[in-house]
């Protein structure tokens, strides 16, 4: 069996890899692989998740209106419809979305 692998793409540039490690409710658990575009965007995942982490919900819900806003795409390695409405969380090697 193939590993369920979404690359995380900015228009033309590869942002990162995600591989499925499982689903959890409503979320998509990965494993996450930075491309060289990932600096780029990085700083917006970090306002996120240290918003989130401190509670701050107004915050956190301002970040991830702006990375929603970016028009990022998960597009499937396999085949398949390309996902273009999602909430993404990235920290280190972890990545989850929800769509």
């Amino acid at each position: 069996m193939t590993d369920q692998t979404w690359q995380l793409r900015h228009g033309d540039s590869l942002i990162g890899t995600l591989t499925l490690e499982g689903i959890d409710m409503f979320w998509t658990d990965c494993h996450f692989a930075p491309a060289a575009a990932w600096e780029d965007i990085r700083p917006l995942f970090t306002v996120s998740q240290n918003a989130w982490e401190r509670g701050d919900e107004e915050a956190a819900l301002e970040a991830d209106e702006v990375i929603f806003n970016l028009g990022l795409a998960l597009v499937p390695t396999g085949g398949g419809a390309t996902i273009t409405e999602f909430l993404l969380r990235v920290a280190d090697e972890t990545a989850r979305f929800r769509h």
